[in-house]
């Protein structure tokens, strides 16, 4: 029985996991909007007819998240707080039988690439003419930016492709006008996404094209940042580190998730290079590009790592001094070629493994942070909390890296814009400062 009125043709859009799922829910939106659908992101006010959950189905927590989230959903449609219940995204590409088999309460379960099936399930068409256009969940100054889907590396312990298929490139022409209308309606950061930004190009311009894109968007008119995340170490393109020397709104910043240290480990996981030349590669990025920021995550636990291959990874974080650094704990993941191996290291040792890196890492940023004190940086305003402002150096990405706490000294500063600081102080994973 309902329990309260609910808006005809107004739809909820949840949003769980990564950038690119962020990026996937406001290409929904945009056509769910130009069919003349009333659309939020994550509404708290439960008076929409339809929910669409789009969910992550990455490793275990994020699966167990996703899971929570369907289940918390359900439970509103049966006190009448939803008409319809569909759910989209990785988890749903990947289990959708045994989904639908345990939550009946589900209209309908599409997977990562249905969007026009999903349109039509709610009598809606997919409009082609709207290709690239999306409706932001971000702050309007900045955007994630897809420049490509899906994956052909072999990582072992990855469940990526066969959640989003197989690598296919977005053309240089489409990425460069989506880019032209975003800084038209006040973007100023574009973070580019894919699962490997280095592979692209390669599947329809039989080359890798990265470094061209950059130059290409770099000229975009109003664009003053353009971030790199989720590069890949084997086969990187160094040319794309001669463009990123020479352009100055392309961000001194790169994340590449190198996963070990340990060559034994990275030849368990295919990942198709070596601990010596992982060092290498970061000492010729370093060299290239002077100052530049790298951020990297690495995975703990992985079948048969040893103490000896922990510990090897442990002092290689110490000498690397990555800027940026996250640490995860293996999952599991069926289906994957790791999935062959016993998953042999007790829960308790990986996330002990896992603590002890971001210990080292804790260290290292403090004393990169310290070092800033007294200098002056441009800081992107992203938000305001009380009488303070929070922004971000061309170093930092948001939601994962460090941030600037901004005393503006009396004046008020416009959200989405820059402005010069002078840091004052430092934390583990914060700076301090006040406007110049």
């Amino acid at each position: 029985m309902k329990t309260k009125t609910l808006k005809k043709n107004k739809v909820n859009v949840v949003t769980l996991g990564c950038a690119k799922n962020i990026f996937d829910s406001e290409v929904m939106m945009a056509q769910l909007k130009a069919n003349a659908f009333d659309v939020e992101h994550e509404s708290e006010k439960k008076d929409s007819e339809i929910v669409i959950i789009n969910t992550c189905g990455f490793i275990d927590n994020a699966k167990e998240q996703s899971i929570n989230t369907i289940l918390a959903w359900a439970k509103e449609k049966k006190k009448g707080n939803v008409d319809r219940l569909i759910v989209t995204g990785c988890l749903s590409e990947r289990y959708k039988p045994e989904l639908e088999a345990d939550i009946p309460e589900v209209d309908a379960f599409f997977g990562t690439r249905d969007l026009p099936r999903l349109l039509k399930t709610l009598k809606a068409d997919y409009k082609h003419e709207l290709v690239g256009e999306r409706l932001l969940t971000t702050p309007a100054h900045y955007a994630y930016f897809k420049i490509s889907e899906g994956c052909d590396r072999p990582c072992s312990f990855c469940a990526i492709p066969l959640m989003r298929g197989k690598h296919l490139s977005t053309p240089i022409e489409s990425l460069v006008s989506q880019a032209e209308n975003l800084a038209k309606n006040g973007t100023r950061e574009l973070i580019l996404i894919a699962q490997d930004l280095t592979y692209y190009g390669l599947d329809i311009y039989k080359d890798r094209k990265l470094a061209e894109l950059l130059q290409r968007l770099s000229d975009v008119k109003g664009i003053d940042w353009i971030r790199l995340q989720y590069a890949f170490p084997s086969g990187f393109p160094m040319d794309v580190l001669d463009v990123m020397r020479e352009r100055e709104n392309i961000c001194k910043y790169l994340d590449m998730p190198l996963q070990h240290a340990s060559t034994s480990m990275l030849k368990a996981m295919r990942r198709g290079i070596t601990k010596e030349k992982t060092t290498e590669l970061i000492h010729t990025i370093r060299e290239k590009v002077p100052g530049i920021a790298m951020r990297t995550t690495l995975i703990c636990g992985y079948p048969g790592e040893t103490e000896d291959d922990f510990e090897e990874m442990k002092e290689w974080v110490g000498d690397m001094r990555f800027d940026r650094l996250g640490c995860f704990t293996y999952s599991h993941e069926e289906n994957t070629h790791a999935f062959k191996a016993e998953d042999d290291v007790p829960a308790e040792i990986k996330q002990a493994r896992a603590n002890e890196i971001m210990e080292v890492q804790s260290e290292i940023s403090l004393e990169l942070n310290e070092a800033k004190v007294g200098k002056k940086y441009r800081v992107l305003v992203d938000r305001v909390e009380g009488d303070r402002f929070i922004g971000r150096t061309e170093y930092d990405s948001p939601e994962v890296d460090n941030e600037v706490v901004i005393d503006p000294q009396g004046g008020y500063l416009r959200i989405g814009d820059f402005v010069d600081v002078e840091i004052d102080s430092a934390e583990h994973y914060d700076l301090f400062g006040k406007v110049i």
